[in-house]
Order: structure tokens, then sequence, then C-alpha cells
């Protein structure tokens, strides 16, 4: 009865409930702020608004692309994501992938593929929405990375700025998405005392899901943040089975195993690509830190005239030609 309400609420009206997550987060954030959890940093409105609208249209255009497709074609729109972020990233920001991180990606991809894929059913408008879906999504991920660096602010204070425009976004085009996709008006529903308390409860998740989402992607990378995605889908189908009794084959244990190869390979060439430019740092530092205290103190010298008393004339070797006798 609890899964069949939960289902209920989320498939309905999925793109006004999210807009619901984000304004409790504000509020949330807010609260957080008054007590001195964290500092308000204000940056660029422009950049802050274009972010959040941004995000929010990705959300939309997910919940569309969902609604247009078969649910395997939306998966496959997920997987998606990752290789459009590596070349994203490697057009506009020269960041790198090493052929490492290439392969065990794509054995990750190949894992949840086998996994969740069942049936691809396209056709022009739902291929067009995916297509939007995933630009989008890659986008405002890169910026949430990004932004934390560029304006050196935190993920509480980048998500704090944002909610209010990503949630004002949703809330005006999230009745009309969810009753175009069901036919139905979203506040007509029958809120039951049920249905009411798995609202609430969704969103003071939704508090932690959002704080983490960001704080992820502004540690690690954009790509990271969607290995754990995938890693969640495993979980989830893999405690569906334990837990649920939910319907199981052999292909799922094969896609999730193939997937779980993949995020361990992953995180073994990260690690070991994190040290290799520790170790490569690690000297330059030692010598800038060692070239220091001299290049202040031959400037001191030359601020002060000279050096003082103690200096001494400047002694050249005796074989040097200025002072050798014809």
């Amino acid at each position: 009865m609890t899964s069949n309400i939960c289902e209920i609420c989320m498939s309905f009206a999925a793109t006004t409930l999210t807009s619901w997550h984000l304004l409790v987060t504000f509020c949330s954030l807010h609260v957080a702020l008054w007590m001195k959890f964290f500092e308000h940093k204000p940056f660029d409105s422009r950049t802050v608004m274009g972010f959040g609208v941004l995000n929010g249209i990705s959300i939309g255009l997910l919940n569309l692309s969902l609604g247009f497709n078969s649910v395997g074609f939306y998966q496959m729109t997920k997987l998606a994501i990752i290789p459009c972020t590596v070349i994203l990233e490697t057009l506009f920001f020269r960041k790198k992938f090493s052929r490492s991180i290439q392969m065990s990606l794509s054995v990750l991809l190949l894992g949840v593929g086998v996994a969740t894929v069942t049936d691809l059913q396209l056709n022009a408008v739902g291929s067009i929405l995916s297509l939007l879906a995933i630009i989008t999504t890659c986008i405002a991920q890169i910026m949430t990375n990004t932004i934390q660096k560029k304006f050196k602010v935190s993920s509480t204070q980048l998500l704090y700025q944002s909610c209010p425009y990503q949630s004002l976004t949703l809330f005006l085009i999230g009745p009309f998405l969810d009753g175009f996709l069901t036919n139905q008006n979203v506040f007509a529903f029958n809120y039951t005392s049920q249905v009411v308390f798995f609202i609430v409860l969704s969103c003071l998740i939704s508090v932690s899901v959002n704080f983490s989402t960001f704080l992820v992607i502004g540690k690690t990378s954009p790509v990271t943040y969607q290995v754990l995605g995938h890693l969640k889908t495993c979980l989830v189908l893999a405690f569906g089975y334990v837990l649920l009794h939910d319907p199981f084959s052999w292909r799922n244990i094969l896609g999730i195993l193939i997937a779980v190869v993949g995020m361990v390979l992953y995180s073994y060439f990260c690690t070991v690509e994190t040290q290799q430019k520790n170790v490569e740092v690690s000297p330059q530092q030692v010598k800038e830190s060692e070239a220091g205290p001299l290049i202040a103190d031959s400037m001191s010298k030359v601020e002060n005239g000279g050096g003082g008393v103690d200096d001494e004339p400047l002694k050249v070797p005796m074989w040097s030609s200025k002072y050798s006798r014809e």
C-alpha cells in the first residue's frame, strides 16, 4: 500500500513535486543560515539566476523525456550523460581523460545498460526531448562544479542562492508538464492524509539529496557524480530483489556485476592519477619554498640599500678576465 502511494505521487506530479522539494530545501538552508551554520556569500546574480533556471529546465526536460519515451530509452538517455559530459569538458575546458578512465567508464555504462535497458521504442519527439535533456543536464552539472571553483563558494552557498530560481522555474512549468503528461490537474488530485504524509517525508529527504548532489559535484566532478548515480541504480535493483522480491533475471545480475567492475576500475584509476599529480606537484612546492626566503632576503637588501653594515664587496674570482694581468 505504501509503495503504491509513493508511486502515485511521483508519477503524477513529478515536476511540481520537485519544485516543492527545492522550496523546502531553501527554507531549511535559510534556517541553517539564521543559526549561522554557514555564511551567505553573494556573487554574480546573473550567473546564479541563469544556473537556477537551467537546472529547472533540465529537470523538466528529463521528465518530458520519460513521458514521451519508453523506460528503456529513458535509461539510455541517462547513460548518455556521461559521454556527453566527457566530450563537453574535453572541448571547452581542455580536460583530459586518460584511456584507463575512458575504459572503466565504458565498462560501467555497458553493465548498467545490460541491467536496466530492456525495450527501446524510438520516436522523433521523444528523441529530440532526450537530446535536449542530455545537453542541459550536462551543462548544469558542469556549471555546478565550475561556479563553485570560479567564485570560491561552497556547495551550501550555491545551493542556497540557486534554490529559489530552480523552485520557481519548476513551479511555473510543473503543473503544465504534469497535466500534459497525465491529462489530470495536479491541484485537483485527491490528497489524502497518507499521501500528504509521504509528500512531506519526500520533501524532508530531498534536503539531504540536494545538498549531497551539490557537494559531490563541487568536491569531485560531474562524471564522478554520474558514476555514483549509476551505483544508486544498481543498489535499487539489488535491494528491490532482496527486500521487495522484485523479478530478477540473469541479465540483471550480469549487468550489475559488470557495472560494479567498472566502478571499481574507475575509482582505482582516479586514485592512482590523483596520487601521481600530488607526487608531481610536491617537488615544485619544495623548490618554491626553498627559493622563497632567498628571494625575500635579496629583495629586502635591495630595499635597504645594499644590506647595511654586514655587507661585503662582491668578490670576483682571480681567474676572471677583468682582473687578469697582461
